[in-house]
């Protein structure tokens, strides 16, 4: 059954039901046979642009949808449910816009926001090192000013869509201070001097690219600094903390997409003379997978709230991310116990449910990470 939902508008009601019949119609009859074949949808990105899901949270007058956090996210979270790949690559395709929206220059935003917002231009987020995965403040990927710009050299690793995006937001330092001497740029995807590894071979999620990407005095004129020298990790984490909400939004749709899998082959399959959904074994599990689905859409449109008001939400952030792909991956385990043995063949799509769900609790700052932020924010509180 599809997600019960509580959307603030009628015009909400449309896009989410817009997002969910593209799901099911475009999305959906596609994703088995492209994740086999580790394709790369790049038609679907440029078709939900022109849709405008590409630019959904951002203001109407520099290109976006102007819909806020609660709407997008279950907009994100219909289209994941269907192919979780495209919701990764929606979900940081919009996280990679973030600097340049919210800190970028009118000139910046009139040269390149547009057709970001609006898919002509897809995005990476170039951050992670492979040794500053965690610990972005280490990075040491260097950007050196120039009479002429910039010249960067080093490796970020793990880059969503490294190879097929357009453009990278991009964070490489510019002096020794270890917080203070990160800052961010806007990096054309063929630029000369960066070449793209070989993909990685992931066991989930392979039609969304990811790689590292090699700078080797890379040019980058000065009009490309995002913000201020030095401003980089500041944007870097308000970013996170808006894609951790991205995140957050996919493993809930993920869940979801597997749990409707689940109930609906317990419904037709039978044993002792009834439906397995029937017996209470099955159905009490059933019944906790749809229990965890629902808190964790719970939390994450709880932190999407407090942002739409301007409310703090970095510690509900770290929290909806956490909760929601640990459940993502307890509910997808289940779904292909309920099913058995076909749950764990490539007939039904539970299998690759579950490969999928790993890496949620991974991405966007481990699991491990987002306890070590919750715990820090609760240290800070006051008494």
């Amino acid at each position: 059954m599809p997600a019960e939902r509580n959307l603030p508008t009628a015009e909400a009601e449309e896009i989410v039901g817009l997002a969910r019949a593209v799901a099911r119609e475009q999305l959906a009859p596609r994703v088995a046979a492209a994740e086999e074949d580790a394709e790369f949808p790049r038609d679907v990105f440029r078709t939900l642009g022109e849709l405008g899901f590409l630019g959904m949270p951002y203001p109407e007058e520099v290109g976006g949808a102007g819909q806020p956090y609660e709407v997008y996210l279950q907009a994100l979270e219909e289209i994941a449910a269907a192919w979780a790949s495209v919701g990764v690559g929606l979900s940081v395709h919009v996280m990679s816009c973030y600097p340049l929206a919210t800190f970028g220059s009118a000139a910046q935003q009139e040269r390149w926001l547009g057709e970001m917002l609006a898919g002509d231009l897809l995005g990476g987020y170039a951050l992670s090192e492979a040794e500053a995965g965690s610990d972005p403040g280490a990075m040491r990927t260097r950007a050196v000013p120039g009479d002429d710009g910039y010249r960067v050299t080093g490796s970020k690793a793990w880059v969503t869509h490294g190879g097929e995006a357009n453009f990278y937001t991009l964070f490489a330092r510019t002096s020794e201070d270890r917080s203070g001497g990160v800052s961010c740029f806007l990096a054309p995807g063929e630029a000369p001097g960066l070449t793209v590894a070989t993909p990685e071979r992931k066991m989930g999620l392979t039609g969304s690219t990811t790689a590292t990407l090699d700078f080797d005095g890379v040019a980058l004129e000065p009009e490309r600094l995002i913000g201020a020298e030095g401003q980089g990790l500041a944007i870097a984490l308000q970013a996170l903390d808006s894609g951790r909400l991205g995140i957050a939004a996919v493993a809930t749709g993920l869940a979801q997409g597997s749990l409707d899998a689940a109930v609906a082959y317990a419904k037709e399959r039978e044993t002792f003379g009834r439906p397995i959904i029937d017996h209470q074994g099955l159905g009490f599990l059933l019944a906790d997978m749809a229990a965890a689905v629902e808190s964790a859409r719970a939390v994450t449109l709880e932190a999407a709230r407090r942002r739409d008001r301007g409310l703090p939400f970095a510690r509900q952030a770290s929290i909806a991310k956490l909760v929601a792909t640990d459940a993502a991956m307890k509910v997808t385990t289940d779904a292909v116990q309920v099913l058995g043995g076909f749950g764990y063949t490539k007939e039904f799509p539970v299998e690759r449910h579950m490969r999928e769900a790993k890496v949620m609790q991974i991405f966007e700052g481990t699991n491990q990470i987002q306890r070590l932020v919750i715990a820090r924010h609760l240290a800070r509180a006051g008494g």
